[in-house]
């Protein structure tokens, strides 16, 4: 039972949050039946997905309908491979392939796949078997990309929608690198079991690596700015419904009220104001139940026109009630100021978030920000410094370097990430209230303590 219950979680199911790759792009998507996806300017319907493994390979037919393709069609064409001498004598002049692009837009019509079309270019090709084995292997590569119809589905996780965003939409992350954010859930130490606040301006990526990080156990309080918290990013990983209900949010404009002690959360009475105007639309419309022949079709719009508008106050009033509670169990997490860990990620100045939302951390507790200006995390270093409170702060930047790993060909990727941001971190302590001003460790002031020297001198 137990292996049959594995089995199924590694399947792709209806429903399910999954990624899509071919080559270096990715594309998040749901699984949602006879639902048409276009990815790469080919259109498909991932039907036949459904029962598969995760990271298996499919090609794409004709119709859209998605096929498995076979181990021993992922191989490169090893026999029409005739390793040449060299390419110095090969020119580069277009003249070298026999097939125009109207052939091999006839070859699709037909119905060849990308493989076959393929070793169609190789065989038409004058100048193939004079290049090297590694030239070979480039031109395979090269064309394979063009020409192949597959893609693999990937179950989402933390590395490949980070990485999935940093190659479409960097901007919408703050251009956050997969390896910084990894390094922000350890220093963060985000864990089973642990209550950790989180304010980010990343699309809710960096919310969703740490609930996914945290298993479903414990509860995570995002702070947002605006109307409302962004969580796009974090619906793509698919969470159950009990990694939800760990969730709570909670409006940056409320921190200075919450730590003054003046929020209010409490309900407003407004039952009996309810209560009389639906009796008052009871008692207006009862007189009209018994003249309707009497009705004429204006007030029948009149009336249906009333009826609506009642309906959307009714629905406004439960969207604030369902806000209100929200906002109540948000504070109720918040008041104890005993968070486990803070995260902080976005385009907004970090200070002002940082030395309000620091407050609600319990003593020996990590913190991190991300930004990806130095400038402004030195800022946040310096005011951490002058006020107190922190220890083992550190302002760090990680550069991160590529490599391509093949035999006899291993060297860095030529096109790598320039930076990846910086990262500030740290540890809060206990602070002891202050002493009066000229006074020591026991109490007696300075002044006496100073006079009595002077005596005995």
């Amino acid at each position: 039972m137990a292996d049959s219950g594995g089995d199924e979680e590694c399947r792709i199911k209806g429903g399910d949050y999954v990624v899509l790759k071919r080559g270096e792009i990715f594309k998040a998507v749901q699984v949602q039946p006879k639902k048409k996806l276009i990815f790469e300017k080919q259109w498909f319907y991932l039907d036949a997905a459904v029962g598969h493994l995760y990271s298996t390979t499919f090609e794409i037919m004709p119709g859209g309908i998605l096929q498995q393709k076979k181990p021993k069609d992922t191989e490169s064409s090893a026999d029409a491979k005739e390793a040449g001498t060299d390419n110095r004598n090969i020119v580069d002049d277009g003249k070298s392939q026999k097939l125009t692009r109207d052939d091999i837009e006839t070859l699709k019509e037909q119905g060849l796949k990308g493989q076959e079309i393929i070793q169609q270019l190789i065989d038409n090709s004058s100048t193939f078997r004079n290049k090297t084995e590694y030239a070979q292997d480039k031109y395979i590569k090269k064309k394979k990309k063009k020409y192949e119809n597959s893609i693999t589905i990937l179950r989402p996780s933390c590395r490949i929608l980070a990485m999935m965003y940093h190659g479409r939409e960097p901007g919408k992350i703050c251009h956050l690198r997969y390896d910084t954010l990894g390094q922000m859930l350890t220093l963060a130490n985000i864990h089973a079991g642990s209550k950790v606040l989180v304010f980010e301006t990343c699309a809710g990526l960096v919310l969703g690596a740490v609930m996914e990080r945290m298993g479903g156990h414990g509860s995570v309080i995002q702070m947002y700015p605006g109307g409302g918290p962004v969580r796009a990013g974090m619906e793509s990983f698919g969470f159950p419904t009990h990694f939800h209900d760990t969730l709570h949010e909670f409006p940056i404009c409320h921190v200075d009220a919450l730590l003054a002690g003046t929020l209010d959360t409490a309900a407003k009475d407004s039952g009996a104001d309810t209560s009389q105007s639906g009796g008052a639309v009871e008692q207006q419309g009862s007189p009209k139940e018994g003249s309707m022949e009497a009705e004429t079709p204006e007030d029948q719009e009149k009336e249906e026109m009333e009826r609506r508008k009642e309906a959307k106050v009714q629905e406004r009033k439960v969207k604030l009630e369902e806000k209100r509670k929200k906002l109540a169990a948000a504070a109720a997490q918040l008041e104890g100021r005993n968070a486990d860990g803070l995260v902080i990620a976005g385009r907004f100045h970090p200070a002002p978030v940082l030395l309000g939302l620091i407050k609600f951390l319990a003593p020996s507790r990590p913190f991190v920000v991300y930004s990806q200006y130095k400038e402004a995390l030195i800022e946040c270093y310096t005011k951490l410094r002058d006020q107190g409170g922190t220890v083992s702060l550190r302002l760090t930047d990680t550069w991160l370097r590529r490599y391509q790993v093949l035999p006899n060909r291993t060297h860095p990727v030529l096109l790598m990430s320039g930076g990846g941001g910086y990262l500030l971190s740290g540890t809060t302590v206990a602070t002891e209230s202050p002493k009066p001003a000229g006074s020591r460790g026991d109490g007696e002031p300075a002044a006496k303590r100073l006079k009595v020297k002077d005596t005995e001198g």
